[in-house]
């Protein structure tokens, strides 16, 4: 059933609403906590209860970090390293080319240099070489290094590994493994088949952060200190919202503090990466997202593939300016090649039909690197599980993304063991793969199959998810700083969204490149500013500027406006149906 009776807004979707036992949920915590009721709506969303309510708003990294040794291989992989460092041996960092893996690299480097160590830097190129480890590259590090540490890479890297003889090889990763583990010192994944999976959120950052940790446990029964870890939350926080990990559990307390730590302005590689972005407020996770990490992420896409990781470890702020600016180039040229991939993709999704369990498509020379943005795109706009895939030559590259609930990782990942992928890997909200090209429509097909079986593609492609209804009167300061308290927001905990109903237009004029600046009121004096972007790119610029008088029912984010150093709520308006 539609919420405010809203089958189709001006942007084609029906809304929906809480449902009646978390409307029941909503009201007992409005009751007990004295908390406004907009923030009760969103606890009762995200299933917190009474009891849980202070610990859920003030998360405690030292209440929620879990013991790093629940982790199998934990104390031989930081054992190992610790060993290295006091050897002085020669290790190799081995990374993936996303803002996972470069954070991931950096957080090493970072902690190796704070012990006076060096370590050799490795990421792939995403064409010549493809994602994770290989045994050209690998047999070479192991020629003069004694140390390699694969990271968000490696498990399934059976032969790879294999080829870097002389050297030892630690793996620390989140990717789905296979029932077999490659032969090396160890393989930190929560991810691991006989793991419990309870911390299978993790992303691979968060995994490195943990094997720090015991490391400088190790170090503390040795009598000895050692780095600051909670100054490298940054890193940990970008690679945990860039990479789509769960806000949930420790992630949330490690994103929430890892902000706190980037507000500080400490690291030259993000201080520099925010300037070009020109990010004048405190970092959200709504930036690492979308602002900071397609620019990291921008060298492994369509340019130099080291370049996020090396910005990430930079420690001159010349240097790290100068590979921001160069990054932030590339994320432009990078938009612009994701733009004509998008185009084709969707035209070619939308005759095969977007409401089957999977949306498709391939084309003859895509870009590997942008391949995953655009099934990004498409998964957003169809509310589906999403594969693209760029054809060269008698085989296709291809990346997916997938939505909440559905384990796109593990269904091709049993694609390729059923021998219809060349291979094919990944985590739940996301996989690569390879596939030849005549197995194209079998395979994809097969994939249809399996996360139909999960229940893809039950959900209507068009569904604007609504926490609740607000009055412009009740849209206060005290509510929007509450639910920044329930943040932060991101993959597995969606930012707040409500209904404004029956609301009156005071003015509305057009301001920038196609955007509408409004006014919003209830029509008994409590009002409320609204900015909806792209207004004019559809209909709800034209219908709401020429209002006539007419009372619509708005729905968006709130948010905190600064300017001058007055802070006023304003509503991020994303759609809008007459009332």
């Amino acid at each position: 059933m539609s919420y405010l009776g809203v089958e189709a807004s001006l942007t084609g979707r029906r809304w929906v609403g809480p449902g009646v036992e978390q409307e029941r949920q909503a009201e007992a915590l409005a009751q007990q906590t004295a908390l406004p009721r907009g923030l009760c709506q969103v606890l009762a969303r995200l299933g917190v209860d009474v009891a849980e309510v202070p610990g859920y708003l003030e998360p405690k990294l030292r209440d929620l970090l879990p013991d790093p040794r629940s982790l199998r291989d934990m104390e031989v992989a930081a054992a190992r390293l610790l060993a290295a460092v006091s050897r002085r041996e020669r290790v190799a960092v081995f990374a993936d080319y996303d803002v996972d893996g470069g954070a991931s690299a950096a957080l090493l480097l970072d902690w190796l240099h704070q012990r006076g160590m060096a370590a050799t830097l490795y990421i792939p190129d995403r064409i010549d070489e493809g994602y994770g480890p290989n045994e050209p590259a690998m047999a070479k590090l192991a020629e003069t290094h004694d140390l390699i540490v694969c990271v968000d890479c490696g498990t399934l890297s059976h032969g790879p590994i294999a080829a870097a003889a002389g050297a030892d090889v630690v793996v620390l990763d989140h990717h789905l493994a296979g029932e077999t583990l490659p032969d090396c010192v160890a393989v930190v994944n929560p991810n691991r088949q006989d793991e419990d999976g309870a911390l299978a959120h993790l992303c691979a950052a968060g995994v490195v952060f943990l094997m720090l940790v015991e490391c400088g446990r190790q170090l503390r029964e040795a009598g000895e200190r050692g780095p600051d870890l909670i100054a490298m939350l940054d890193l940990v926080a970008l690679a945990t919202v860039a990479d789509v990990a769960p806000l949930k559990g420790v992630n949330r307390a490690l994103v929430r503090q890892g902000l706190a730590v980037m507000a500080r302005r400490a690291r030259p590689g993000l201080v520099a990466l925010a300037d070009v972005a020109r990010l004048d407020t405190a970092p959200s996770s709504y930036h690492l997202g979308y602002v900071l990490g397609p620019r990291v992420n921008a060298g492994g896409r369509i340019g130099q593939a080291d370049l996020g990781a090396r910005l990430l470890a930079c420690r001159d702020r010349h240097e790290a300016g100068a590979l921001a600016e160069r990054l932030d180039q590339l994320n432009t040229e990078r938009r612009e090649v994701e733009e004509a991939v998008r185009a084709a993709a969707l035209a070619q999704a939308e005759e095969r039909g977007l409401d089957a369990p999977l949306v498709w498509a391939a084309g003859e020379g895509w870009h590997p690197g942008v391949v995953g943005i655009v099934a990004s795109r498409l998964k957003e706009l169809t509310n589906r599980p999403a594969v693209v895939i760029g054809l060269d030559g008698a085989e296709g590259k291809g990346s997916g993304r997938s939505v909440s609930g559905v384990d796109l990782g593990a269904s091709v990942q049993r694609l390729a063991a059923e021998g219809l992928l060349m291979k094919g890997g990944g985590h739940k909200m996301a996989a690569g793969l390879t596939v030849a090209r005549e197995a194209l429509e079998s395979a994809m097909a097969r994939l249809s199959e399996l996360l139909a079986k999960q229940g893809a593609g039950q959900g209507g492609a068009a569904d604007l998810k609504l926490d609740g209804v607000l009055m412009p009167g009740a849209a206060t300061l005290d509510l929007c700083e509450g639910m920044e308290r329930a943040g932060p927001f991101g993959a597995g905990a969606p930012a707040p969204r409500f209904a404004l109903p029956d609301v009156q237009i005071g003015f509305a004029k057009q301001v920038g490149a196609g955007h509408l600046k409004l006014s919003l009121g209830d029509g008994l004096g409590a009002k409320l500013e609204a900015i909806c972007f792209g207004a004019f790119d559809g209909a709800l610029g034209p219908e709401l500027s020429g209002h006539q008088g007419r009372r619509f029912h708005v729905a968006g984010r709130l948010e905190i406006n600064e300017w001058n150093g007055r802070r006023t709520v304003q509503l991020r308006l994303e759609d809008a149906a007459p009332a």
